[in-house]
């Protein structure tokens, strides 16, 4: 798998900007992707030194529309943490 394709996009929710403090970072990833290749995609795209990676498959909601019923598709959710010191600037600037 090629290494921009493993991170789709950061995750930025409360939870998520609670662990930032704590020097990690949560990423949604492609279905695929293993921890050793999360930790490859993360340091080469950030510059940063990975410590631990965790994965967890996310099951997607079932959601109503009126009388119809839908599924949310399922996604993969990775928790980065980082070497003491080295951080991540997602938004620059702001």
């Amino acid at each position: 798998m090629n290494l921009h394709q493993v991170l789709k996009k950061p995750l930025i929710t409360e939870k998520g900007t609670i662990l930032q403090q704590g020097g990690k970072y949560c990423f949604m990833v492609a279905d695929k992707a293993s921890k050793w290749e999360i930790k490859r995609a993360v340091e080469m795209a950030f510059d940063v030194e990975v410590t631990g990676v965790n994965v967890m498959n996310v099951q997607g909601k079932q959601r109503r529309m009126g009388r119809n019923i839908f599924q949310e598709p399922a996604w993969k959710k990775a928790v980065v943490s980082l070497k003491k010191g080295d951080s991540i600037q997602l938004f620059e600037g702001v």
